[in-house]
């Protein structure tokens, strides 16, 4: 009876240890799913239409006011083209580049959420690379300014997802400072369903002027991941 009752228990023992590795791989699947939501492949055939903007691997054009999309975080470039189709960016008077970008989200091979991701995909494919600075500013004072913006964008610009802060470190920096001219001007952060934006727009009152704008990117421009 004795051998009984142990075997049992040593049966009731294996069980539960078959079931934590269950959900152990389970949680793991769940993961890899969650960072794995798009085609990147898919997504290849999304992007030609960016290439005369963006650049073919991300890179930006200052030529043509478009930001470096190579290195920021997926969950930001979904939710900014998210906002361009819902009319909640690209709308407001004279943000020309804006309504440009709104025009370009709404096409038709961008209607759906799996295409989104899967066009995030291939873009969180492309090579980091290093944007040459093109903003002179004082960036001991920038450091002093830039500890406001640490608590939603991190301490080296790398972005915090729960705060909804984009990553800043290698954006390049005369698009930093034009996102925040268009903060400060109204041009961003102005509808009701963009809480990211209507948060950052308050919270540019710190970096309102020309100066400060140009010495706190200057400090970004210090920063690496």
């Amino acid at each position: 009876m004795y051998r009984h009752t142990l075997r049992i228990m040593d049966d009731s023992s294996l069980s539960k240890v078959w079931l934590l590795v269950v959900c152990a791989v389970g949680l793991c699947l769940a993961s890899t799913c969650a960072l794995a939501a798009g085609d990147a492949g898919k997504g290849r055939s999304l992007y030609p239409v960016c290439t005369a903007c963006h650049g073919a691997k991300g890179e930006g054009n200052a030529a043509m006011k478009a930001p470096k999309l190579a290195g920021q975080t997926g969950w930001y470039l979904k939710r900014q083209m998210e906002l361009f189709q819902q009319g909640a960016r690209g709308t407001a008077a004279g943000d020309m580049t804006g309504m440009q970008m709104a025009a370009m989200a709404k096409g038709p091979q961008l209607a759906s959420d799996a295409a989104l991701d899967d066009l995030v995909a291939y873009i969180g494919s492309f090579p980091e690379t290093q944007q040459a600075p093109t903003i002179q500013g004082d960036a001991e004072a920038g450091a002093t300014l830039y500890a406001t913006c640490a608590a939603c964008h991190g301490k080296r610009a790398e972005g915090n997802e729960a705060m909804a802060g984009p990553r800043l470190a290698g954006q390049s920096d005369w698009y930093l400072v034009a996102q925040l001219q268009k903060f400060r001007d109204g041009q961003r952060g102005y509808h009701n369903s963009d809480h990211g934006g209507r948060q950052m727009r308050a919270m540019s009152g710190t970096v309102a002027t020309e100066a400060a704008m140009h010495n706190v990117v200057a400090y970004i421009n210090s920063l690496t991941d």
